[in-house]
């Protein structure tokens, strides 16, 4: 199965089919890899709306659907959004409430982007009753879906792991200071798995020449937070990853297969250790 497929239109990625707010790829081992940001249409009505630099998505987790196709040969789930963030943020509660108190985020349909510039043209932001209507149409479909694979993977196989797949600049100064590190590795403060299952994943980082970092700026968000119950044996990693270790952080956000390449094969090392 072709996990996204996507057009070129007018600089942003569109689906060939709109009709869906999420794709699923079934797998056979206890092992789901969500991809909450990697997708880029925004329905025409919204995208008339954003400002020209937001036009171009740069919060986006670019390119993981492709950078995680691999894994659907090791017998992965995969589910990732057909939209944009801009539409609503997956990972964040229909709360809207804050991941990292006093510090800055963005919310569930964001307003500005991580350099903090607007979203949206002056006066045309969603108002409560819109985002209300965007959880609706967009947030909980996708949310739906996620609960019941983690409940069939659980009855099928007494346990799941969910592999919660993102990532971002290695610099933005609004949300971090200096340069991130390349594997960064979020439990929740070790809430949202066991630590077996921890420090598998990290004694396969450390082995790769990438920085690591564990449960850092980025410890996980709500898709972390909510989900991940170790004593039910549902556990949940998020992995951030730097984009410059597999693409031009710049736009127009080129794809670089050579470094790509050489990322995956610790990603097919860490995927396989959860697998094991």
């Amino acid at each position: 199965m072709v996990l996204l497929a996507y057009v070129m239109m007018e600089g942003y990625h569109k689906p060939m089919s709109t009709a869906q707010h999420f794709l699923y790829t079934p797998g056979t081992v206890p092992v789901l890899i969500s991809m909450p940001h990697t997708a880029t249409f925004v329905p025409d009505p919204i995208l008339a709306r954003f400002t020209d630099p937001a036009k171009r998505l740069p919060d986006t987790d670019w390119y993981i659907d492709r950078l995680y196709a691999f894994a659907r040969d090791l017998g992965c789930h995969m589910l990732a959004p057909t939209y944009s963030r801009y539409v609503v943020d997956l990972n964040r509660g229909p709360d809207n409430a804050s991941l990292y108190p006093g510090k800055f985020t963005t919310g569930i349909c964001p307003l500005t982007m991580f350099d903090g510039a607007p979203i949206y043209r002056e006066g045309e932001a969603p108002d409560a009753v819109e985002i209300t209507q965007r959880i609706a149409d967009y947030w909980q479909p996708y949310h739906h879906q996620l609960q019941s694979v983690i409940a069939e993977l659980k009855e099928r196989h007494g346990r799941v792991i969910l592999f919660d797949a993102h990532s971002i600049s290695s610099q933005l100064p609004l949300l971090f200071e200096g340069v991130l590190p390349d594997l960064n590795i979020g439990t929740a403060d070790g809430v949202s798995a066991e630590e077996g299952v921890c420090e598998k994943l990290l004694a396969c980082a450390r082995r790769s020449s990438y920085s690591v970092v564990y449960n850092g700026r980025f410890k996980g968000g709500y898709i972390t937070r909510h989900y991940g119950h170790p004593a039910q044996d549902i556990h949940v990693v998020q992995l951030e990853l730097t984009q410059r270790n597999y693409m031009e952080e710049h736009y127009p956000f080129h794809y670089d297969t050579h470094k790509a390449a050489r990322l995956q094969a610790v990603l097919r090392e860490m995927l396989s250790v959860l697998i094991e």
